[in-house]
């Protein structure tokens, strides 16, 4: 962040004081991208720890990859207030896969249920740390979580990969904390 890595869309960037290393990005309507300059990411595995909040419906939080603009890029995130859900249809949206702009949660949703979103068997504390794994390949992507050994989320991609950008992703209203990338 100090050396200008980042170029923020529609979000202020800042330190996360409370954990060193760790970056913070503020809430605002709409979706927000962190997009990570000088860095070529066209598939692979990417790890980062994220930290959202148990808060029903402001808590969106996850990494965007192929990203043409900001309105056109694939994203995995996860809903931390549904970590602690006890119905089943909240659990079951736990983690979820999109492709804006054609492919938002709610269309797929509405469309393809069950099939870009799922839940996490064993979820993390949605007030802590969690370490996210994605596995991105030319035609799908699998999601681990924390030292997991199998995919919380499996799905063939939507769109096949033409851009080689990446970034730090929070959805509508939310913020996001985030460190220890690795790609």
């Amino acid at each position: 962040l100090q050396e200008q890595q980042f170029q923020a869309v529609n979000r202020t960037l800042s330190l996360y004081e409370q954990s060193p290393g760790a970056v913070a990005m503020d809430a605002a309507q709409g979706d927000g991208l962190a997009i990570l300059k000088d860095i070529i990411f066209d598939g692979g595995t990417i790890e980062v720890e994220l930290l959202g909040e148990n808060n029903p419906g402001r808590s969106f939080i996850g990494i965007a990859f192929n990203i043409r603009d900001e309105e056109s890029f694939e994203a995995i995130y996860f809903r931390p207030f549904n970590f602690v859900a006890t119905e089943q249809i909240r659990k079951d949206h736990m983690v979820q896969y999109i492709h804006h702009p054609e492919y938002t949660w709610f269309k797929l949703r509405e469309e393809r249920t069950g099939e870009f979103e799922n839940e996490i068997p064993a979820p993390p504390d949605p007030d802590d740390w969690f370490k996210a794994i994605i596995k991105v390949s030319e035609n799908s992507v699998e999601v681990y979580v924390n030292k997991g050994k199998e995919p919380v989320l499996k799905v063939e991609r939507l769109s096949a990969g033409n851009t080689d950008r990446i970034g730090l992703w929070v959805g509508n209203g939310s913020s996001g904390r985030f460190r220890n990338l690795i790609l």
